[in-house]
């Protein structure tokens, strides 16, 4: 059967190639020398590349009719074998002199699991000279998908095929219980570091970190130097080519970027590379939408995703089509990505509304506790800082704690008593990170105004991660846009126990504050003599005021 177009051809060039779909080649050879002359003629005389399809028959199952570069084939029918075989059928192009494979070569023949893919080339004359080829091979250390090989001349062509791919079968076979299994959700990270970004080592330990609460498993990192992202597809084609090709050796479908992306690159990127893409906003939010337990935090989930999806509406298609379900595409909001404008305007209104309603409610219980003259301390810090376990140290409780990037999504209060019948509110909060995503910082405002009311803030400092400084930066620069940066503050460097005694020495000798390992519960009693003493004070305080 011929496919493609054949508008334009002359009735002798149609019967030619129809003579192609009559050829037929020994079993045991690639292409016999007959049919690569008959085919390089053909080729050169319509000025277009042809595809032949051979079973292992020898028959041309299928001829296939391109333009001057690229075939479109057609559908081959089911697999044989369950996938440890091959679809039992290889491909033979025609090129001009001096191509390669292409990416689509490869992909055909790592997507439709082809015996083989072959390029034959044709020079000026008409005549057939060098072919390369490749075929898939099995697991092996280098984690290669094809190999590729080439002769100089098609007179070598002459191979007992039929052996070598019963072997290459046999082989896959043996090792297929060694292959190895990826997650559902298994993914390359894309990095573009730019001239400006200093802390590029500090940004990637991180996004390695979001993906493992997303429960994203990244199976290589690729990192691309450039002044500034591209506009069309971040990294530029040719790297995007070369990630493409790489996600489909390792068998990952997800492509995850370090930086937040246009809703224009993540439809070229998606349309290009056929993959699901999902920038550093959309990994965050999908995490939120995982954390989120109480109906405030639902809520505020649910409208922070639609306030992302909205200016990608008008690009949904085949990439918004793959954001849905799974990793980027779960919770509350995610059957309502997928409405039109209007709808989704409606939606972010109503839940504007609530939210609203919910915000009044908190309002009166600060109202409260401040007329209760209760003295509140919030937790605050960078996110996996360890608060909630701060927390449930310091009250005996069993708040949720996971050493997972936002453990803790909905602020959670509890009640520390002292001696003397005097209490204090300790207030756990969702944790910080660098840039958080302004959908996010939006949504959340209401609830992150509770630290404007509060009356001491315990920073919780992770110590034991090498980025420390940089954490304790961005939630100062979050606590001055919150409007708190006046708010007394006690800092706690946290997981003590996990460093070297002497680094700790060091680390006091330079930074003021208290020093502990909530966990295992070192120097908690030099914490709580500190609040104790504060809540004397801000007591006191409020006696003299009141005269």
């Amino acid at each position: 059967m011929i496919h493609g177009e054949l508008k334009g051809l002359k009735a002798k060039q149609v019967k030619d190639l129809k003579k192609l779909e009559n050829q037929r080649v020994r079993g045991d050879v690639l292409i016999s020398q007959e049919l690569a002359k008959r085919l390089a003629s053909v080729a050169h005389s319509i000025g277009r590349t042809i595809g032949l399809i051979i079973n292992r028959r020898g028959h041309v199952q299928d001829l296939v009719v391109g333009d001057a570069q690229r075939l479109y084939l057609p559908e081959l029918g089911r697999q044989r074998g369950g996938g440890k075989r091959f679809r039992g059928v290889r491909l033979i192009r025609s090129v001009q002199v001096g191509e390669r494979l292409s990416r689509d070569d490869l992909m055909d023949l790592s997507k439709l699991q082809l015996d083989l893919v072959a390029i034959m080339e044709v020079d000026e004359k008409g005549n057939s000279q060098k072919v390369i080829w490749a075929h898939l091979v099995p697991d092996n250390p280098k984690r290669l998908i094809w190999t590729i090989q080439e002769v100089q001349h098609n007179s070598k062509l002459d191979e007992d095929f039929s052996y070598f791919i019963a072997e290459l079968e046999a082989e896959f076979e043996r090792k297929q219980d060694r292959n190895i299994t990826l997650s559902r959700d298994s993914a390359m990270l894309v990095y573009v570091r730019t001239k400006s970004d200093w802390n590029h080592k500090q940004r990637l330990a991180e996004l390695h970190e979001l993906c493992k609460t997303a429960g994203v498993e990244v199976v290589e990192t690729y990192v691309q130097s450039r002044q500034k992202l591209d506009p069309k597809f971040a990294t530029g084609k040719g790297a995007l080519e070369e990630i493409e090709l790489r996600c489909l050796q390792l068998g990952a479908d997800i492509l995850v970027y370090g930086q937040d992306l246009s809703s224009n690159q993540v439809a070229r990127i998606s349309t290009m590379t056929q993959l699901r893409v999902l920038d550093r906003t959309q990994l965050i939010l999908d995490i939120f939408a995982q954390r989120a337990r109480t109906r405030s935090g639902k809520l505020q989930v649910e409208l922070a995703q639609l306030k992302y999806a909205l200016p990608r509406l008008s690009k949904r298609g085949t990439f918004m089509s793959r954001l849905m379900g799974g990793i980027g595409g779960r919770g509350p909001g995610e059957t309502k990505l997928e409405t039109d404008r209007r709808r989704v305007y409606s939606r972010i209104h109503l839940l504007e509304q609530n939210i609203e309603k919910l915000n009044t409610q908190r309002e009166e219980s600060r109202k409260r506790r401040v007329q209760s003259e209760l003295p509140t301390i919030s937790i605050v810090g960078y996110t996996n800082a360890g608060k909630s376990t701060l927390l449930n140290t310091l009250t005996k409780s069993n708040v949720f704690s996971e050493d997972k990037l936002f453990a803790t999504l909905d602020p959670t209060s509890r009640r520390l008593r002292f001696p003397e019948q005097r209490e204090v509110v300790l207030t756990d909060t969702v944790g910080f990170i660098e840039d958080l995503p302004a959908s996010l910082t939006e949504a959340f405002r209401a609830t992150l105004a509770e630290l404007a009311d509060s009356n001491l803030l315990l920073h919780v400092v992770d110590i034991s991660n090498s980025n420390f400084e940089e954490h304790i930066v961005s939630t100062n620069k979050i606590l001055d846009s919150l409007g708190v940066k006046d708010t007394k503050t006690v800092m706690i460097f946290n997981k003590m126990d996990l460093l070297e005694p002497q680094k700790v020495s060091d680390l006091k000798l330079t930074f003021n504050g208290i020093f502990i390992s909530a966990k295992k519960r070192i120097h908690i009693i030099d914490l709580l003599d500190e609040i104790d003493r504060w809540s004397l004070d801000y007591r006191a305080r409020l006696t003299n005021n009141s005269r």
